[in-house]
């Protein structure tokens, strides 16, 4: 994080002793309950589940109304039950009724033989394609048009003619399909991920397939906003000669990632300090404090504050325009904004309440923000920040006055780092161990950075200052990826393959925030609690290292043309693939499975490799892995017939070969046939039909969940 508000944002007398100080907080608690559970569950949209919620609110209403004649007050608990179920059920109705599925108009109910879209985000060219989400607007069958709703997210191979822009209006071909879940063990979960977004539909398009109709159609604010940014990532990346620092100035400056590598990105995570990378929270409180000094000469008379404060607000906002309305900008644009209005009155404003605010009118914007990762870190960091920071602070006490400015520091890195650990271990199954070095190192370094960011964008065409500038925030920014990547290249740097249940974080996340809770009120039962936490974690942990250790199996992945096996012994595992481990097809399938296992020791091998160690064999195109055996069938042994019948456990089919379900019947015996993706469509429909006519045993891995058996 980066830490620019300093004792005036975070201070003990913020921390609520009090319900009655954080009514909001109290009351949008339930409400994220509710969200919760009707996403994990996807319930839809019930009659019966509106008509409860309008009884409970008139139930609330009338008991207030009637409080005195139906003596309420000897149930003073009864109110602030109903209350919370309202808020709760609320939670479940905003989610139901924010489903865009279930628009009448959804172009996904209709068939259609053409679309109307208009692209609603920018642009990202990665490779050879560009990738977009877009909002439907009409559909078109047979000559006719009409309005249509919902998004759904393109890939569209990149030619020379058509640069895609934000607001370009598109018409496309239907051939739009679903988004499938993920095939492998604990891989990313795309389709969540973009379910979580509205998204629930994707097409792939070739030039010639789409045709643009209109220019400039999207909003006229957000598209400024866009092409602002553009325009000064291009300055920043024609001033700065060092690549990865331009890379690095104009992400944490404009949150612009594009040409972001991911070799920075590595360091940048390993080390803790990836947060530097997405404009947040941090930056829009440094532009505030940037603000207020600027706009210090204004003096402190009432009239000067109000003045102040909405020039502030009004410059925190452009900030965010500037960043294409980023969601965590906006969010903490929403916080700030709130914090300005109440001290400009020289009211208290309890932050913890204005932090639930900016939290719930977000979430009746838009209750699946409450998925999106940054959304949970940035609050949680912030709510870190407010509560456990001020109790940290205060283990010690310094007279130095530097040395008491550097413990707040530390403690405003524990702070955020401690309360972030369980989720950010759950998601990102590591933690680097150095964080308190690289987030130490980052503070002054990352601030300058900022300010030379913002002075380039006043005063970049002034040539001689503008150069000045650019060779400080080009020479800020590769002392701070030098130093990093010092860090990250130490032994120990990251605990990685940390993988955590559900059950596991939130049981990890209550033990923290009791022992803090002990920390702040000495009540021993609340440390006692806090224990009793951390032991049914490590009890957890314990099992399921005992049960990784005696469990052996083979695991058939589906990856799209490539064919990959994981072996396992306990704690060990053998990868038999064509994929190569610096690939990212590595990255997000093979080691997420390995991993998620309890794989510690993983042996990497191509098909045409030979190895063997004391638990697996692999010559030639057998593999003897325990009692199990596999026999890797491709076109190099497709005329191959051996003398006699082969036994083996499983016969894996893979770089289509042309031969038949009844040869293989032949020439060896298997109890399971499997057919990879790596064959053409027409070569498993065939393998599937003469496998099903002869009655035997087969699994098709192409757009299916991968096969995972047992090993004795």
């Amino acid at each position: 994080m980066l830490y620019p508000l300093r004792d005036s944002f975070i201070n003990p007398t913020m921390i609520a002793r009090h319900k009655g100080e954080v009514p909001f907080l109290v009351y949008v608690l339930p409400s994220i309950a509710g969200i919760i559970l009707s996403v994990a569950k996807g319930l839809g949209v019930s009659f019966l589940f509106a008509a409860i919620f309008c009884i409970v609110f008139l139930g609330f209403v009338m008991l207030n109304v009637f409080y005195a004649k139906l003596k309420v007050y000897k149930f003073n608990w009864l109110g602030g039950a109903l209350l919370h179920l309202l808020f709760f059920l609320g939670g479940m109705l905003m989610v139901q009724l924010r489903d865009t599925r279930n628009a009448a108009d959804y172009f996904g109910k209709r068939h259609s033989e053409h679309l109307v879209v208009m692209v609603n985000t920018e642009p990202t060219l990665k490779g050879k394609y560009w990738h977009f989400s877009a909002d439907v607007k009409a559909s078109k069958t047979q000559g006719k048009t009409a309005t249509a709703s919902g998004q759904l997210i393109l890939t569209v191979l990149a030619d020379t003619a058509n640069l895609f822009k934000y607001g370009d209006e598109l018409l496309i071909p239907a051939n739009y399909k679903p988004v499938y879940a993920p095939y492998n063990p604990a891989a990313f979960n795309y389709k969540n991920y973009l379910a979580n977004r509205h998204i629930y539909y994707q097409s792939f398009l070739f030039p010639g397939q789409y045709k643009i109709v209109r220019r400039n159609t999207g909003n006229p604010v957000i598209a400024y906003s866009l092409q602002l940014r553009q325009h000064f990532a291009k300055q920043f990346m024609a001033n700065i000669k060092d690549t990865d620092a331009a890379a690095v100035a104009t992400t944490l400056v404009l949150g612009y990632k594009a040409t972001l590598s991911a070799e920075v990105q590595k360091v940048y995570s390993k080390t803790g300090t990836i947060h530097v990378l997405s404009v947040s929270g941090a930056h829009v409180a440094f532009v505030y404090v940037f603000i207020n000094f600027v706009l210090g000469f204004l003096g402190v008379s009432a009239r000067a504050r109000w003045v102040k404060s909405m020039l502030s607000i009004l410059l925190i906002w452009a900030y965010a325009m500037l960043t294409g309305f980023s969601p965590p900008v906006c969010r903490a644009a929403i916080m700030l904004s709130c914090i300005i209005i109440g001290r400009s009155g020289f009211r208290n404003v309890n932050q913890i309440n204005l932090l639930a605010f900016s939290a719930f009118l977000l979430l009746v914007y838009d209750p699946l923000l409450i998925t999106d990762i940054g959304f949970q870190l940035s609050y949680l960091a912030v709510f870190g920040l407010i509560v456990l920071q001020p109790v940290i602070f205060n283990w010690f006490s310094f007279e130095n006055k530097w040395t008491r400015k550097f413990w707040y520091l530390i403690s405003a890195s524990l702070a955020a780092q401690v309360i972030t650990f369980p989720l950010s271990a759950f998601y990102f199954h590591q933690f680097p161990l150095y964080f308190l070095l690289s987030n130490l190192l980052i503070i002054i370094p990352s601030e300058l950075a900022l300010f030379c960011g913002i002075l380039v964008m006043l005063f970049g065409n002034i040539r001689f200052i503008g150069n000045l500038i650019y060779k400080g925030l080009e020479y800020t920014i590769i002392i701070m990826n030098k130093g990093l990547t010092l860090i990250e290249q130490q032994r120990f740097s990251t605990i990685d393959r940390i993988w955590f249940t559900g059950a596991e974080c939130a049981l990890l996340f209550i033990a923290l925030m009791a022992f803090f809770y002990f920390a702040f009120n000495k009540c021993k039962a609340i440390l006692l609690f806090s224990l009793n936490c951390l032991l049914l974690l490590c009890v957890s942990f314990t099992v399921k290292t005992i049960s990784a250790e005696n469990t052996n199996s083979i695991t058939f992945l589906t990856i799209s043309k490539h064919p990959a096996i994981l072996f396992k012994h306990g704690h060990d595992g053998v990868t038999i693939s064509d994929i190569k481990p610096a690939d990212q097809l590595f990255t997000y399938n093979i080691k997420p499975a390995a991993d998620s296992s309890g794989i510690s020791d993983l042996a990497i091998h191509s098909l045409t490799d030979d190895y063997r160690n004391n638990w697996f064999l692999k010559e030639g195109h057998l593999i003897q892995s325990l009692n199990s055996t596999v026999l890797l069938f491709d076109k190099e042994i497709e005329n191959f017939i051996p003398p006699k019948k082969i036994n083996v456990s499983y016969l894996y089919v893979t770089s289509n070969p042309q031969t038949s379900v009844g040869f293989l019947a032949t020439s060896y015996k298997f109890d399971l046939l499997i057919i990879d993706s790596t064959n053409s469509a027409a070569t498993l429909k065939r393998l599937a039909d003469e496998a099903s006519h002869l009655k035997i045993k087969f699994v098709v891995l192409k757009r299916n969940k991968s096969l995972i058996v047992v090993s004795k």
